[in-house]
């Protein structure tokens, strides 16, 4: 599992924005970018990095929702102040 992670870091760092979250995609990407002679690693390494995408867009959203919550309950005590003025 160290060379899987070891092998997806590296890849992640040097194209950050080749990979997405679809596992097919980065099958193909790995193959033009990484000498992987084992299929079940290529794989392996594929879900490994799809893994990973979906799991931090699933926290940026999350962030994203949670900070657009906050904003928007802002922006109604503004208003409301502004009404009872």
């Amino acid at each position: 599992m160290d060379r899987v992670r070891r092998i997806s870091t590296e890849l992640l760092t040097r194209y950050p924005d080749k990979f997405a979250p679809d596992f097919e995609q980065n099958k193909k990407l790995i193959n033009e970018l990484a000498t992987v002679r084992s299929k079940v690693l290529r794989n392996t390494i594929a879900g490994y990095i799809t893994s990973y995408l979906r799991k931090n867009s699933t926290r940026e959203e999350s962030e994203i929702t949670s900070t657009g919550v906050d904003s928007s309950d802002q922006q109604n005590k503004d208003i409301d102040a502004e009404r009872a003025a």
